[in-house]
C-alpha cells in the first residue's frame, strides 16, 4: 500500500478512535490496519498515534495530520465524483421544489422539457408555497422569490422580480386612483392570504424615502392565480409579482397603481441549493436551465 493508501487507513483509524472498527469499515483485519498505520509514521519519523488496550488518541502532531489529511482526502474524493460525473450521462433522481403559482403560469414546460432531454434523470417536482427545510427534506433545489436572509444554502439568482400595485381599468373608471400610499386604505385591497405580512406594502418614493402601510385585505385569496383573476374582474387593486402581470400590463386590460412608489426590497428569484462544495452535473444542468427558462420569459432579462 502506497502512503495515500496508509493515510487513509490512518484517517479511519483516527476517526473511530478504534484499529478494529476502522478495518472493518475498510474490509481489512485490524492487525492489518495497524501495520499500515505505523508504516505511515515511519515513513514520516514522527508518532501519530497513542495506543492502549482500549482507546486509540492522537498525539499533537497526529491531530494536526488528521486534519490537515481528512480535508485533503475530501477534495481529492469530490475531484474524483466530479471527473466521472463530467463523463458520466446525468442519471439519478433529481428533487425539486417550486413557488405553486409561479411554477403553474412558467416552469410547467421547462421542467417537462428538460425531463425529456435527460431521460435518465428520475424528476420530483413539487409545486407548493410552504417553507422548505432544503437539507431536511432532501430537495436538490428549490425556487423561491423572497428576499434573502443570511442563509447558509447556496443561492443561484435567476432574476428579478418586482412587485406592482395593479388594478383594471374598469376598477380605476369607477373607484379613482389613490394618489398617495395612506389613500390606499380609502380602497379595495386583494391580500395575500398564506404569510402573514403580505398584506403589508413596503416602498420606497423617488425621493429614496422609505415607508410601509397596512392595508387590510376585502378580498383575500392563497394563489396569485385567484388574485389576478380577481384584480382583471376590478374587484379591488392587488399587489402581485411581475410574472403574474407583466402580460396584462402590456395589454393594458392592467394598470399601475402609485407607480411613482416602488416596493422595496426588491424580490429576486432564486434557486437554493444544499451547501455542499461539490454539486452534481445534473444540478448544475437543472440550474443552467432555470436561468435560461427565467430569461426568455416576459419579464426576464
Amino acid at each position: 500500500m502506497d502512503s495515500l493508501g496508509r493515510t487513509e487507513v490512518f484517517v479511519e483509524v483516527a476517526k473511530n478512535r478504534s484499529f478494529s472498527k476502522a478495518a472493518k469499515q475498510m474490509g481489512m483485519t485490524g492487525p492489518a490496519a495497524s501495520k499500515q498505520v505505523m508504516a505511515l509514521e515511519e515513513d514520516l519519523g514522527i508518532k501519530l498515534l497513542h495506543r492502549t488496550t482500549r482507546l486509540v488518541t492522537l498525539t499533537d502532531e497526529g491531530a494536526v495530520y488528521y486534519e490537515r489529511s481528512r480535508h485533503a482526502l475530501e477534495e481529492l474524493r469530490e475531484a474524483t465524483a466530479q471527473i466521472q460525473d463530467m463523463k458520466a450521462t446525468p442519471k439519478g433522481v433529481l428533487r425539486i421544489n417550486v413557488p405553486l403559482s409561479f411554477g403553474h403560469m412558467h416552469l410547467l414546460s421547462a421542467l417537462s422539457s428538460f425531463a425529456k432531454k435527460y431521460p435518465e434523470i428520475k424528476m420530483e417536482v413539487a409545486l407548493e408555497d410552504r417553507k422548505i427545510d432544503v437539507i431536511a427534506e432532501g430537495y436538490d433545489i428549490v425556487v423561491r422569490i423572497a428576499t434573502l436572509n443570511d442563509s447558509s444554502l447556496i443561492a443561484r439568482p435567476l432574476g428579478d422580480c418586482p412587485v406592482y400595485l395593479v388594478a383594471s381599468p374598469e376598477y380605476v373608471s369607477e373607484h379613482g386612483l389613490p394618489d398617495s400610499p395612506k389613500s390606499l386604505k380609502d380602497h379595495r385591497f386583494i391580500a395575500f392570504s398564506i404569510h402573514g405580512g403580505a398584506s403589508e406594502w413596503k416602498y420606497r418614493d423617488k425621493q429614496g424615502r422609505y415607508g410601509a402601510i397596512r392595508l387590510e385585505g376585502a378580498f383575500k385569496a392563497n394563489t396569485a392565480e385567484m388574485m389576478l383573476q380577481a384584480a382583471l374582474d376590478g374587484v379591488g387593486i392587488a399587489l402581485l409579482p411581475i410574472f403574474t402581470i407583466a402580460t396584462h400590463l402590456k395589454a393594458k386590460q392592467l394598470v399601475r397603481v402609485l407607480p411613482a412608489y416602488e416596493t422595496s426590497p426588491m424580490l429576486q428569484i432564486n434557486a437554493l441549493m444544499p451547501p455542499n462544495r461539490y454539486r452534481s452535473n445534473k444540478v448544475k444542468l437543472l440550474a443552467d436551465w432555470l436561468e435560461h427558462a427565467c430569461k426568455a420569459m416576459p419579464f426576464g432579462k
